[in-house]
């Protein structure tokens, strides 16, 4: 009976852990061009919820902070990036 307690709860304590590293990615728009930080080259939501900035009218989803501080240093650089792989993800979507 104990076995199967533990067994039970290991279960519980996976899903919820798996439930919350998917909701990490929340506030990223289906829509968005790229599933990696312009920035860092990680995943979106690998480090938390991904972090919005604006520069220019163009938003962009970095993986953290961190990340913020150095988009600032060259934003139109990484601006350009997500433009670049919106294009191409539109340019895809129009083959099919």
């Amino acid at each position: 009976m104990n076995l199967t307690f533990f067994r039970t709860l290991l279960s519980a304590l996976l899903l919820s852990a798996s439930m919350a590293s998917a909701a990490d990615t929340t506030g990223v728009p289906p829509a968005y061009p790229l599933k990696k930080c312009v920035v860092s080259d990680e995943d979106l939501g690998s480090m938390g919820k991904p972090v919005k900035v604006t520069h220019e009218g163009t938003d962009v989803y970095l993986c953290c902070k961190s990340c913020a501080k150095d988009f600032k240093k060259e934003p139109a650089k990484y601006v350009a990036m997500v433009k670049e792989a919106a294009g191409k993800k539109q340019q895809w979507a129009s083959w099919n």
